[in-house]
Parts: C-alpha cells; structure tokens; sequence
C-alpha cells in the first residue's frame, strides 16, 4: 500500500498565531500535506507577509481576531470558512507568556494568561467543533508547553493556563473518541520563538546576563543543551493532523529533547 504524500489534500486546518514562530511552521508542514491553510492572529500585516511567505506550497488566507473575545471568534472562522469549507484541523498555537513571581502576580496579570492561553483556546474548539462532528472527521492539535506538565518557577499564571489546556484536551478527547474527532497537546520545552526571545530579554534586565548566556540558561533544561526549533515541533503537529494518527488521541506529547519524560 502507497501513503499519499498530500494526505490533507482538500481539507481546511486553520492555525492561531499564524504568523511566526511556531505556527506559522506548522503552516508551512500542513500545506506541504495538502490541506488548505487559514492563518489567524491579531497583525494583519503580520499576516499577510506571512501569507505571502507561503503562498507558492499552496493554498493561504487570513483572518484577523483576537482568541480571548468569543465573537471576534466567531466571525474569522465563519468568514475563513465561506472559501475553504469547515476548518478540519484546529492548530490553537495562540498564546502568551509573562513572567511575575507570584506574590507579585495581580489578578490583571492572572486573567490575561488565562484569557489567552485558556479561554482562547476554548473559544476557538467550540467554533470548529460542530463542522469536525458534522464531517465526522476531525483533528483538535493544541500546542501547550512543558509548562502544562511540569512547574516552572516565577510564570505561575502561565503555568495554570497551560495546565488546563492538557485538562482541556483529555477531556474533549474522550467526549469526541467514537465520533472521528482526535483531541491531542503538543508541548514544546524553550524553543526558539518571540516568547522565549522576551524571556532572555527579561533574564538579561534582571541579572544583567549577556543575552548569549540567558539563551544558555534557558537551553540547559533541555538534555540535548539547545532550544527546541519551530519546525521540530511543527513537523509533530503535522503529524497528530494525519489521517494515519488516528488512534493517537488525549496525548500531551513533550517536545523538548527530554526534559519532561511522561509515562
């Protein structure tokens, strides 16, 4: 038997965060797989340079929102929807982190990382679901962080949004087992994105480390002693997106070179 090399042909996979980083590498592995891409965020310029970026592996638009208000929502999938048909892969990639020592975190601070790394999360699932039951065919991909599965020190909120985004998924997952539906977590340790750009630049405003030497510290807690790259752990979200993953299903898989160990 033969695989496909498009084996997302025809299907639409709509990422949060599009633009860099991450998602838009996850973008750039779905497209080589066939599926038609939407990209969502809050920078339309972002957007469209990213769009441009891609546009010769095959078919991208875009769609501007922001994840945390249920209407905003609402609106970019249904207008993603009107060109590429009901959003079959969900790519929640969307999300940010601040850094706060805990006594320190106010209640401001705290709503922020849960609207976004939480709640947008849910906004986005309870927009794509319905299509992906009605299609009887669908896959949820949520890229958390090790920080859903383990405690890091001084980004607490972070860490109770990321957390339930695994709680999230294993739920779901089981609510959509025999209905075609696959809910899984990918969790990158420190890779090479804007999120972790600002954590060096916060360590070296802090300690007054060399940005060189902040990057090194972050790298330690990976065992392989380097930061995870975007395409690495977007190649793992291309694959959990597969026709063939089909049993892979409530998964938080660790992408971090073996910092996390789940068993």
């Amino acid at each position: 038997m033969t695989t496909s090399p498009q084996p997302l042909a025809g299907r639409h996979a709509l990422v949060t965060g599009g633009a860099r980083g991450i998602g838009l590498a996850s973008a750039r592995s779905l497209l080589a797989r066939g599926a038609r891409v939407t990209l969502l965020g809050r920078d339309g310029a972002s957007l469209e340079a990213a769009a441009d970026s891609l546009a010769s592996l095959g078919q991208v638009q875009t769609v501007s929102a922001d994840i945390a208000d249920e209407a905003s929502v609402r609106a970019a999938f249904a207008q993603a929807e009107v060109e590429f048909g009901p959003v079959l892969v969900l790519v929640n990639n969307a999300g940010q982190a601040v850094s706060q020592r805990f006594d320190r975190t106010d209640a401001a601070l705290w709503q922020q990382m849960i609207a976004v790394n939480l709640t947008g999360t849910f906004h986005c699932i309870q927009a794509a679901l319905p299509g992906m039951l009605q299609e009887k065919w669908g896959r949820v991909i949520n890229v958390a962080s090790t920080a859903g599965l383990i405690g890091y020190g001084y980004v607490s909120a972070y860490c109770a949004a990321k957390h339930g985004v695994i709680g999230l998924t294993r739920s779901l997952a089981l609510e959509t087992a025999q209905k075609g539906v696959t809910v899984n977590a990918v969790c990158p340790g420190y890779t090479e994105t804007d999120i972790v750009r600002g954590a060096v630049t916060n360590i070296v405003d802090k300690t007054g480390m060399t940005p060189e030497a902040a990057r090194a510290k972050l790298a330690e807690r990976n065992p392989q002693g380097r930061l995870v790259q975007p395409e690495e752990v977007a190649e793992t979200v291309a694959w959990l997106a597969l026709p063939a993953s089909a049993s892979i299903n409530g998964q938080a898989i660790a992408v971090d070179g073996g910092e996390v160990m789940t068993g």
